[in-house]
């Protein structure tokens, strides 16, 4: 469904030592300058309704409509750094990343 890149995987991992969670949560909210933003959170439980990605991140199955076949990479450099979704479901995207369409 999602595809962890390897410095995508390595960040989630740090991220979850840091806070002492079993699992990061990715979901899609409506909201954002492009109709749609990914929200993080974490959680030490899956729910029924979850799938499991990498044993690491967890997407509510009602969110697989607009996240299957996205990769998921980290970039960083000396001035900054984020998560990247490279999503062929979104039709366009904000200046930011972080909101999209479909």
């Amino acid at each position: 469904m999602i595809t962890i890149l390897d410095n995508a995987y390595k960040r989630l991992t740090e991220l979850r030592k840091k806070h002492n969670k079993k699992f990061v949560r990715l979901s899609v909210k409506g909201g954002g300058c492009a109709g749609f933003n990914y929200d993080w959170s974490f959680t030490d439980e899956e729910q029924r309704e979850d799938i499991v990605i990498d044993d690491m991140l967890v997407i509510d199955r009602i969110n697989e409509l607009y996240l299957t076949g996205m990769e998921l990479d980290y970039t960083y450099d000396d001035f900054e750094s984020a998560f990247v979704f490279n999503n062929p479901k979104a039709t366009s995207s904000c200046g930011c990343g972080t909101s999209f369409s479909v």
